[in-house]
């Protein structure tokens, strides 16, 4: 057991982070930029912390659920083992995404038909479906309902025909087969295509879409119908054939084969060789020893001009980097690039060295207690809204802002939006998360009313941990990638997200509460074991906005029954913001969307991460209790946000706990916070990073929605803005030694500016009037 330890000597500032980095220069080219970004941000963090103690008066509610409603993990922690950001990206081994050029954007594409037609297809479909709830008001009233009631969505669509997009063998061997299966599939394509009616832009707003319109807008339903109506054009189709043709030709320059992926929005993702041509094939027993031999380093030396064909033939990574230069140089393509690995964005943190030393395993204490903290109870408004989820009084994240019990300077004023606007969330919003997928079994989640079905996207069963690809499971297995590497543990990552956003029950007298408490949470898993890739993410974010289909094992389509209207991606990758992810991005910001994402961890500018750098998204930085930017935090005049991300060293509430989020998320070496005593299992975690940043602004604009639900993107984000709280320079700032390149403050010549966007708070944002009536 730890001796006892007060909250006056827990209250220790971060020390010095090691210094002798290298100076950012002004480089003209972009990989030179990102070659020295990594360089400055290769520097671990020397943070200074202790260990958690016992509060001694506990709050009530906390003090009578039971230790496994209670058990949490995270402790103070001594010299943060920050994983090397300045390491290469990595890719996979044979795997290339590509888009051949001048695709029309497919809203275009649909806008421009649906200004061609009447609207006889849109009244057709309202005939089939009728829903009298989301018909605006001032619309004509709806058709009577027919005598004899539809049937069923889903088995209207199995009846459909089937739509799925084509796998095709490019084998140089057989050059004439490969031409034909070209052929055959683009005829497949184009006689899908003509049997469909013309497509049919889909939106999740009930506002007509022109103010001469005299029909009513689709409904939500009718709106999910059309877009699983809308198909690739037939321009598209004809380009990826030429594209298919150009594959094959450089395919056999280097004797080797292959096969693409087609696609309804032109986004082709080719796998070529064997490590790369059909993941499927592997056996279990491959699966468990493949550790990362399916993974390379980035190393940005690209293709020699003197690689012969041997060479290339013998060294899979070089294949792969010599054909996205051929097929770059063809000129045939929009953008060619490499399936980059994509890695949750949790700050991470040692495993402890003693299994046996239980964290905070002193009896309570009851001194050393710091001046404006007497370790009461905190004090409950009547008026105010409170969840009876035990864990609520160490959720300072949610709080309001400001000093003494129940508030905290960094808190995101969640607990006075919910009791001003009288609005916990609504099920009519859905929030998708994007990430490592869902723990189905975690007592918080398994009976929650908040959780949709989802989807698994990752494609190679080597990344997906569960013995297969893609299918309708996004229950998360565990993503640890080298068992014997530092630091080794699944993250449960995407589960602590959602729990942040509202996937856990709230108020339900368990755990922790979420911020939207009624919410319509869809998973979709896109990381696996090792990270995720590019494709699969970008495939995930498709599938999340409605705008693809997944294929079940029997080879039929299935569609988001939940299109989303904001998406979290709490991801990251240390390169510019890729092509094909940005074509992803705006697809589905293109039919209303919202997309939220993680600044990064690697302490240097946005412009160097995705998604966070990316265009079209809602970058959040992360912020620690104070309200002031994390060390850790990516930073930049791009970042819209700063939300409440944790710090693990820092206890600045005097509580005895770290200041890191806590969130559902199975956990091991935890604690009874009443008692102090050791737990082996526990279902609730303090972390860091700017993952646990994004989801707290995720489940913001879930509750506007919820307040609005009329309300454009637009308008919600302006909403969201406006009720940010300024930051001042020395509370977006760091030491001009750990973050080089960056500006000195004017009177503070050692700190730093640090971009970091304003302070999510919701207790800023005014109360919709009564004569509003909620909508715009």
């Amino acid at each position: 057991m730890l001796p006892n330890l007060t909250r006056k000597t827990t209250q220790i500032a971060i020390g010095a982070a090691m210094a002798s980095l290298l100076v950012l220069a002004a480089c003209d080219q972009q990989g030179t930029r990102l070659d020295r970004a990594r360089e400055l941000a290769d520097a671990t963090l020397d943070q200074i912390s202790g260990r958690a103690v016992v509060e001694p008066d506990a709050d009530k509610t906390l003090m009578t659920a039971s230790v496994m409603d209670r058990a949490i993990a995270g402790t103070l922690v001594n010299d943060m083992a920050v994983a090397s950001v300045g390491e290469r990206s990595m890719f996979a081994i044979g795997s290339i995404i590509a888009k051949p050029k001048n695709i029309q954007p497919s809203a275009i594409a649909e806008e421009e038909a649906l200004m061609m037609e009447d609207e006889d297809v849109l009244n057709d479909l309202e005939e089939d479906f009728v829903d009298t709830e989301e018909v605006p008001a001032g619309s004509p009233a709806p058709a009577p309902a027919p005598a004899a009631p539809p049937p069923p969505a889903a088995s209207m669509e199995l009846a459909q025909p089937a739509r799925l997009m084509p796998r095709v063998k490019l084998d140089p061997n057989a050059p004439e087969e490969s031409q034909q299966q070209i052929a055959q599939a683009t005829q497949d394509l184009e006689r899908a295509a003509a049997s469909e009616p013309v497509p049919v832009p889909r939106t999740r707003s009930l506002a007509p879409r022109a103010p001469s319109s005299a029909a009513p807008a689709p409904t939500r339903e009718v709106a999910r119908k059309l877009a699983r109506r809308s198909l690739i054009t037939g321009d598209a189709i004809r380009k990826q054939e030429d594209a298919n043709s150009v594959m094959l030709d450089t395919l056999s320059k280097y004797g080797m084969d292959g096969q693409v992926a087609l696609s309804r929005e032109g986004q082709m993702v080719i796998q070529i060789g064997s490590d790369g041509a059909d993941p499927t094939r592997f056996t279990p027993e491959q699966v468990a020893n493949a550790q990362q031999s399916y993974l390379a380093v980035d190393t940005g030396a690209g293709c020699p001009e003197t690689t012969d064909m041997v060479t290339v033939q013998s060294n899979p990574a070089l294949a792969t980097e010599c054909i996205v230069q051929d097929l770059r140089a063809s000129g045939q393509f929009e953008y060619v690039e490499k399936d980059y690995i994509f890695e949750n964005q949790f700050v991470r943190h040692p495993k402890p060295t003693d299994p046996g030393t239980t964290p905070g395993g002193s009896t309570p204490s009851t001194g050393g207690q710091t001046p404006g903290n007497t370790g009461t109870p905190p004090v409950t408004i009547t008026s105010e809204i409170t969840p009876n989820d035990p864990l609520w009084s160490l959720q300072w994240n949610f709080q309001n802002q400001g000093t003494g019990e129940g508030k905290s300077a960094g808190g995101a004023g969640f607990q006075d939006f919910w009791t001003r606007q009288a609005n916990e969330g609504s099920s009519e919003v859905v929030v998708a998360v994007v990430d490592t997928g869902l723990q189905m079994v975690h007592p918080d989640i398994k009976n929650s009313p908040n959780v949709a079905a989802g989807w698994d996207m990752v494609s190679d069963p080597r990344m997906g941990n569960d013995g297969n690809g893609r299918d309708n499971d996004p229950n998360d297995p565990g993503d640890m990638c080298d068992p014997t590497a530092p630091l080794a543990a699944d993250t449960f990552h995407g589960t602590h997200v959602a729990g942040t956003i509202g996937a856990a029950a709230s108020n339900n007298g368990t755990g922790v509460a979420g911020g939207a408490w009624n919410v319509k949470i869809v998973p979709v898993r896109a990381l696996g074991k090792c990270g995720g890739r590019l494709s699969d993410i970008n495939d995930a974010i498709r599938w999340a906005g409605g705008l693809i289909p997944g294929e079940d094992t029997e080879g039929n389509e299935v569609w988001n029954e939940n299109p989303a209207d904001i998406i979290n991606l709490s991801i990251g990758l240390f390169e510019f913001c890729p092509a094909s992810l940005q074509d992803a991005i705006d697809a589905v910001t293109d039919r209303g969307v919202i997309v939220v994402a993680a600044a990064g961890n690697a302490r240097v500018s946005t412009q160097y991460y995705a998604p966070g750098g990316c265009q079209n998204v809602i970058s959040v930085a992360a912020g620690d209790a104070r309200g002031q930017i994390a060390p850790y935090s990516n930073f930049g005049p791009n970042v819209s946000v700063i939300a409440p991300g944790g710090d693990l060293t820092r206890d600045d509430n005097g509580d005895g706990r770290p200041d890191g989020v806590l969130s559902t998320k199975a956990s091991t070496n935890c604690y009874d916070p009443v008692t102090g005593e050791g737990v082996d299992n526990c279902y609730y975690a303090y972390e860091q990073g700017t993952s646990m940043a994004a989801p707290h602004v995720a489940a913001a604009l879930a509750l506007l929605k919820a307040r609005q639900p009329d309300a454009t993107p637009q308008e919600l984000k302006a909403t969201l803005i406006a009720a940010l709280d300024p930051r001042e320079p020395l509370q977006c700032a760091g030491s001009c030694a750990l973050y080089p390149g960056t500006t000195p403050i004017p009177g503070s010549p050692d700190m730093c500016a640090r971009p970091c966007g304003g302070l999510l708070n919701l207790a800023n944002v005014p109360a919709l009037s009564t004569t509003s009536g909620g909508a715009n």
